[in-house]
């Protein structure tokens, strides 16, 4: 058995971080290609009734998506 914390099994298919995995200054992180980043941050909900909710909500949706942490419809 092995200590080591970060590994990619044999046959490459699996990549395991069990320690940190730092992204430095030119590397990216994709997903099926499409560079993810940090999405911006999203103020605490006020929101007095539903309908404001609903809007605190899209919003952050919005924001995911921009970011590449979501996919778009």
């Amino acid at each position: 058995m092995s200590n080591v914390k970060n590994y990619t099994e044999q046959g490459g298919e699996k990549t395991v971080i069990g320690g940190s995995l730092d992204i430095v200054e030119s590397g990216k992180l994709l997903f099926n290609g499409a560079e993810a980043n940090p999405a911006v941050s999203q103020a605490d909900s006020t929101a007095a009734d539903v309908a404001s909710l609903v809007t605190d909500f899209n919003a952050l949706l919005a924001k995911l998506k921009a970011a590449g942490l979501m996919n778009a419809e």
